[in-house]
């Protein structure tokens, strides 16, 4: 997704002069996470269908007409969008979707939420990952609703279902349901996205997965971050630049990563 170019150079000095790799790591939780899944250098025959997937959507001009419920993309001003520019501006990169897949494939996650399914390029992933889990995603536009569906069908990936509502009215009907993994990636404002996560912590457990998306998207975005850092059920976050990821295990020491990825 677009970042203002001054903002995303000037963080992204900063990240590599404060960031690592696995090496100093005294977390064994982080060590294996990080050595495991995070570098894992295995070719998953599952990328094929990832990468295919993306390249169908390149090829495809089909115009949506677009409800945007969120920040809206910082290139794109028309309400009217071809498949291919959602997807160049508004989904998971090829490298942001195989760590994706790596992630619901390590944590076994059976219970998956997302918040922005845009063209399910994201979903995909978080799918092949544990075809066993069940994912619930959610889209705000109608439109890339129907069309993402219809891929889903096309891709025969059963274990997803997709609402298409707004996130604050999603996640009221959750009601007592938790998760083990939480993708966010949706709205990319400061004040939702702080709100999205503190709904969403009583459908969190000790062992939940939440992944924030694009934390440097904006000054707005990367400060709700560093908020969501501080929180007090917060004990780990990994910062890789383009994902945070944050994690609630009681047993771990608080402690904030920064790691290259």
């Amino acid at each position: 997704m677009a970042l203002p170019m001054w903002y995303q150079i000037n963080q992204y000095a900063r990240f590599l002069i404060q960031s690592t790799n696995q090496h100093g790591l005294h977390s064994p939780f982080v060590y294996q996470l990080v050595t495991q899944c995070f570098y894992n250098k295995k070719r998953h025959l599952a990328y094929k269908a990832i990468k295919n997937y993306r390249n169908e959507l390149k090829r495809n001009h089909l115009e949506l007409e677009i409800t945007d419920l969120g920040a809206g993309s910082k290139v794109l001003r028309s309400n009217k969008r071809k498949v291919s520019q959602i997807l160049k501006h508004n989904s998971a990169s090829l490298k942001r979707s195989k760590l994706l897949f790596r992630i619901s494939e390590y944590f076994k996650s059976n219970a998956i939420l997302e918040l922005g399914t845009s063209l399910g390029v994201a979903t995909q992933a978080l799918s092949l990952g544990n075809p066993n889990a069940k994912i619930t995603t959610v889209e705000g536009c109608p439109n890339i609703a129907n069309f993402t569906q219809e891929n889903f069908y096309k891709q025969e990936l059963k274990n997803i279902r997709l609402i298409t509502d707004n996130f604050d009215h999603a996640i009221d009907q959750f009601e007592d349901k938790t998760f083990d993994l939480i993708y966010l990636d949706g709205n990319h404002q400061k004040a939702p996205t702080i709100a999205y996560f503190e709904s969403l912590l009583t459908h969190t457990h000790n062992d939940t997965v939440f992944v924030l998306d694009d934390i440097y998207w904006s000054k707005g975005m990367t400060e709700a971050w560093h908020i969501i850092k501080a929180h007090p059920k917060v004990t780990v976050t990994i910062d890789t630049f383009f994902c945070g990821f944050v994690f609630f295990r009681k047993e771990q020491e608080k402690e904030d990563f920064i790691i290259r990825v």
